[in-house]
This record gives C-alpha cells, structure tokens and sequence, in this order.
C-alpha cells in the first residue's frame, strides 16, 4: 500500500478518486457494515467507563431515558445525580425512567434465579426512593414495564448504551 502522499499524488496524476485505486483504504479507514455507528463495544454494562456515562448524561441536552429495569447501578456510581437531573429537566431536557415492576411477576421470578440478597425488588425501590424527591420537577418521569427485564438502553440524545440480553453479547 503506498504512502497517503503518494496515493494522492497518483490519484490526482490519473484524475480519479483514491478509492477507485486502492478501494481498501477507504475500507480501512471508514467503517462499514450495519455496526458502523457503533462507537464502543463492552463486555458487559459495568466495564463501561463511570467517565461515558457523565459524559453523556452532562452532554444530553433534549433528551436522557434510562430503561434498565432496576437502575439501581446509577445511584451508587454517580452519588450526584438526583441534582444533575434535576439541572437537566429546569433546562428543558426530558428525562424518562422505565422501570420494571418491583411487585410483579417477572420480578419475582427474576429474584428466584438471582437468588442474591440484594433482591430485584430491593434495587427499584431504592431507584423510586431515589426518584422520589423528583416527583414534582416538570420533565422527569417514571414508568413500569416488564418486558425489558434482560435488556436496558440508555438514550442521550442522539446517543445510546444498550446492554443485549445474557447469551447475546457474542460471547462464548
């Protein structure tokens, strides 16, 4: 493969595109397949640096839902965040909370496979104490889903983390 400088100078002496020559190099450089908006790959949620995630919520100006079913992890790695929230919302930006259900079902079975002290119903309701000074601020709302009990996406404007199902991750 020859040198960018000499690649542009063959180029312009032929009067094409680079990429008619050598098409790998824009293969290379820009990506390409349906993953070519994916920015960062982790292997799971918490290998996620606590810095991307103050980043998006401090950049998010229209916008931040946070559909994890207990969002529980939030509360303990950004001990500020209630008033960053709040910040946000009096600047206009919605912020939406999906939250499973800590009294149905699914969580109840979920809490049997888990089998951990720290139950699942434990985790949301620590997340709707944490909401709960919250209530009144326009702009900040909370629901209750059950259906995206193994799959959170977290939106930041035009921005998003999403953590796959278990066993859908491509990992062994």
């Amino acid at each position: 493969m020859p040198h960018p400088r000499h690649r542009w100078a063959a180029a312009e002496a032929l009067g094409v595109d680079e990429s008619v020559l050598w098409p790998e190099v824009i293969r290379n450089v820009v990506k390409t397949g349906p993953d070519r908006e994916v920015l960062a790959v982790y292997p799971y949620r918490s290998a996620c640096p606590k810095s991307v995630w103050r980043t998006l919520i401090a950049n998010a100006r229209s916008e931040i839902t946070l559909a994890g079913y207990t969002n529980y992890f939030l509360w303990l790695e950004h001990p500020n965040l209630a008033r960053v929230l709040k910040r946000k919302a009096e600047q206009d930006c919605r912020i939406r909370f999906l939250l499973g259900d800590p009294d149905s079902e699914v969580t109840r079975q979920r809490e049997e496979a888990e089998a951990v002290p720290l139950t699942v119903s434990t985790r949301i309701r620590i997340t709707l104490a944490e909401l709960d000074p919250l209530r009144e601020v326009a702009g900040i709302e909370a629901r209750f889903g059950d259906e995206h009990i193994a799959l959170s996406v977290f939106q930041f404007d035009d921005e998003m983390l999403v953590t796959p199902p278990p066993g859908q991750t491509g990992r062994p």
